[in-house]
């Protein structure tokens, strides 16, 4: 009775949660077989497969993947080791150690468009952006990054603000991570990196999947930061799969194509988690 009540009362939200991911999926999966461009609406139609063999053949697809994928891959390492780095460096007491986490928390929470413009105009900015000052200081000349490294610039924007998320993560794990252990396996006389290996990484075995799980997802749709900085440029060399779809739809207008592409980004996501996420899982816990 108790186990029927409690569906009962899951259902409302299990179903508005089912709609609020299948409508889109299904327009979206609709709209990627029909030749539907919004400049010429009057000749929309049943294509079948053509908007995904457009989208597959366009010479820009393929490098727009491999920087979706070295993006993706780039921003997962620096966050997940220099976050864990960070938190394990943390838990222990220290003066201010509340001010400290609440310092390095808080650039998760800035928008990704104030983000992307605060380095864009402060940091990176080859006349008066922190960077060229400190080059130039050296003795150095200054580097257009968003030019000369376009790609590695929005890796280091992203991985700025999204350390942070691993940061959290981690220090709330730690937090529960049986501290007598620790303490026999010190008086057994193990070393810090010992400790590390045998007790802290295991214990954050399922935490680091998490990590990587959640930013995988957002990684692979990664736009506000590459529309606001480089713009895919120059040529594509910091085009994204988010961002070739961006400019299907809204630049070519062609929504058919655009819907073709999204279908092949909800694919790549789910593939790239399943099999990040497992092995990762499998390694640590081993």
């Amino acid at each position: 009775m108790n186990s029927t009540l409690s569906r009962w009362l899951q259902a409302p939200s299990v179903i508005l949660l089912l709609l609020w991911m299948i409508i889109p999926l299904s327009m979206t999966l609709y709209f990627s077989t029909q030749r539907y461009h919004l400049l010429y609406p009057e000749r929309s139609g049943f294509v079948g497969w053509s908007n995904y063999e457009f989208f597959y053949t366009d010479p820009t697809f393929w490098p727009a993947l491999l920087n979706t994928l070295l993006l993706v891959g780039s921003v997962l390492l620096i966050t997940v080791v220099l976050g864990l780095a960070i938190a394990v460096l943390i838990d222990r007491p220290f003066w201010g150690r509340n001010i400290v986490r609440v310092m390095l928390i808080s650039p998760f929470f800035i928008m990704p468009t104030v983000n992307a413009l605060l380095w864009k105009n402060m940091m990176m900015n080859p006349i008066y952006g922190l960077f060229a000052v400190l080059s130039q200081a050296l003795g150095a000349e200054p580097i257009d990054w968003l030019t000369q490294y376009p790609l590695l610039s929005v890796i280091i924007i992203v991985s700025w603000q999204w350390t942070p998320f691993a940061i959290l993560i981690f220090m709330t794990a730690l937090q529960s991570q049986d501290q007598e252990q620790k303490e026999a396996a010190r008086l057994d006389g193990a070393g810090f990196w010992a400790q590390f290996r045998y007790l802290t990484l295991p214990h954050l075995a399922r935490p680091i999947a998490i990590v990587l799980m959640i930013q995988t997802i957002f990684h692979l749709s990664i736009f506000a930061e590459i529309f606001v900085t480089t713009s895919g440029g120059p040529g594509t060399q910091s085009t994204n799969l988010a961002f070739l779809i961006f400019s299907q739809a809204l630049q070519g207008f062609d929504i058919g194509v655009a819907s073709a592409g999204g279908v092949f980004a909800i694919i790549l996501a789910n593939l790239v988690a399943f099999f990040l996420v497992r092995m990762v899982g499998k390694n640590l816990t081993v």
